[in-house]
């Protein structure tokens, strides 16, 4: 009997769990979006129990669906992965298991102030801990988020000076509740959404207490850190009681393993919620000075780490959802595409979704979204091209960084996430970039990462070089069809737009 292995992909708007046979094909899944909460204009909250009821009620519908096909019993399913949107962060009391506030999302701007805060206390400023984490202070990562609740969350502060605070991201939160909660559940996290927290160093992938000091979080309950691939604990009840949960990945460095780039240079992009481009740079980390984000890439059991650049768009997907939901321009994300293609191309509209600021390479938290270019010819399908058109651009100004670091520019992108299902964005995308395009035909390469994972540490495949049997099926190229000319107008256009955003939230 085939052995299977499961993927619970936790993400910014839906869950999943997604059960893959050993060549990575999918054998059924079962997913569910749940409510995002925006009090406050820029500000973005999720509740904790939410994303752990519906990882719950995703397993047993795909046990369910799996072992309607007759074929198949829950015992099949070998380990499971976990992937998750990587810097939201949670504060939760270590004796009841319970949140002590909303969980804030990783896109949730509203601690500007908290980063001039802590930059200021810095004579580097922003990259105060760059040479220990990778990463600048920005509203993105988890500690500058778990800086601002201590600030203004009584709770939250009560329980730090109490010694009973507990501080997560996502991946933390499931396993722990997963494997038993309060009734002995593991409390660990993996290297890869660690280093998103500010506070592991990056070179010893352990918790640095320079760090800590830095952001005040002296007597903080921190999870053990492990590797991406090991068996952590056995999940303690449902429809999967039993079985060990052994693998975890922050979801773009579980695309970036789903797509197995393994070697040196190779680099996916994803587009989903927002937009994220990671690139292999090996064993050893490198320090941007082109505003990338330097993080580890994976951990496969005992082996080394190994580490990439990133470059992060805060909204790509979210801004279909945003025509949708807002404006009432589309009734379906899917509905972009029949207006965008009506139309050769935006007519010099251009849109900068800076909804709660600017991500790499801008590092912008004063921008707002802005449209530019507006006539009395404009109409929505020059909106709705623009708007594909605007995570392309962002792709193509992190890749022109990306070059910049490496000295050998990429000559082939591989894509995955909801917005590569449509062919004119990554025609568009390649347009802009004038490089090749590679989208594989099964695109659930954030689950299959983290099931590779999982795999790799029950036995179900060797290493890394017995990938190469697995998502095999024939991937779609995308060339480019502009002359270099038209490319350097167009984002020309775009760089005069991104000048516009900045300034507009004081």
């Amino acid at each position: 009997m085939t052995k299977l292995v499961g993927a619970i992909d936790q993400g910014t708007t839906s869950t999943r769990f997604v059960i893959f046979d050993d060549l990575g094909s999918i054998v059924t899944y079962h997913q569910m979006e749940f409510e995002q909460h925006y009090p406050h204009p820029g500000w973005v909250e999720h509740d904790p129990h939410d994303l752990l009821a519906t990882v719950q009620s995703c397993v047993e519908q795909a046990v369910r669906k799996l072992e309607a096909t007759g074929k198949y019993h829950a015992s099949d399913i070998a380990g499971v992965g976990i992937t998750n949107q990587r810097e939201t962060t949670i504060a939760w009391d270590a004796e009841t298991g319970e949140p002590l506030y909303p969980a804030i999302v990783w896109s949730d701007g509203r601690t500007a102030a908290t980063v001039h805060q802590l930059a200021e206390t810095s004579k580097e400023g922003v990259n105060a801990l760059q040479h220990i984490c990778g990463l600048p202070l920005t509203t993105y990562f988890s500690a500058v988020k778990l800086r601002w609740m201590l600030d203004h969350v009584p709770a939250v502060k009560q329980a730090l000076d109490q010694g009973r605070l507990r501080f997560s991201t996502v991946d933390t939160w499931l396993i722990y509740h997963l494997t038993g909660g309060s009734k002995g559940g593991i409390l660990v996290t993996d290297v890869t959404n660690a280093s998103r927290t500010m506070l592991m160093d990056i070179h010893t992938l352990q918790w640095s207490q320079d760090a800590i000091n830095f952001f005040g979080f002296q007597g903080l309950q921190l999870a053990k850190i492990v590797s991406s691939s090991s068996v952590y604990g056995n999940i303690a009840s449902g429809a999967l009681e039993g079985i060990p949960i052994a693998g975890c990945l922050g979801d773009q460095q579980a695309a970036l393993v789903g797509q197995k780039c393994f070697s040196v240079g190779e680099a996916k992009n994803t587009y989903g919620t927002g937009c994220f481009m990671l690139f292999n740079i090996g064993s050893e980390p490198v320090l941007s000075k082109n505003g990338l984000l330097t993080t580890v890439a994976y951990q496969l059991g005992s082996d080394k780490p190994v580490y990439a650049l990133e470059g992060s768009v805060a909204v790509a997907g979210s801004s279909i959802q945003w025509l949708r939901d807002n404006m009432n321009i589309i009734s379906e994300a899917k509905e972009i595409n029949d207006l965008a293609s009506q139309v050769e191309d935006t007519s010099g509209v251009y849109f900068v979704t800076a909804f709660t600021g600017l991500f790499a390479p801008y590092w912008r938290d004063d921008a707002r979204g802005t449209i530019c270019g507006i006539t009395q010819y404009t109409n929505r399908n020059h909106i709705a091209r623009a708007t594909l058109e605007a995570a392309c651009y962002q792709s193509k100004a992190i890749l022109d960084a990306m070059n910049q670091e490496s000295g050998k520019p990429l000559k082939s992108l591989k894509v995955d996430g909801g917005m590569s299902n449509s062919d004119l964005a990554m025609q568009i995308q390649s347009d802009i970039l004038g490089i090749d395009v590679d989208r594989p035909a099964m695109r659930e390469t954030t689950a299959l990462g983290s099931a590779i994972a999982a795999g790799l540490a029950v036995g179900m495949w060797k290493d890394v070089h017995d990938m190469d049997k697995v998502n095999t099926e024939n991937s779609t190229l995308f060339t480019s069809g502009i002359t270099d000319e038209k490319r350097q107008e167009m984002y020309a256009g775009w760089k005069e737009a991104v000048q516009r955003s900045f300034g507009w939230a004081k």
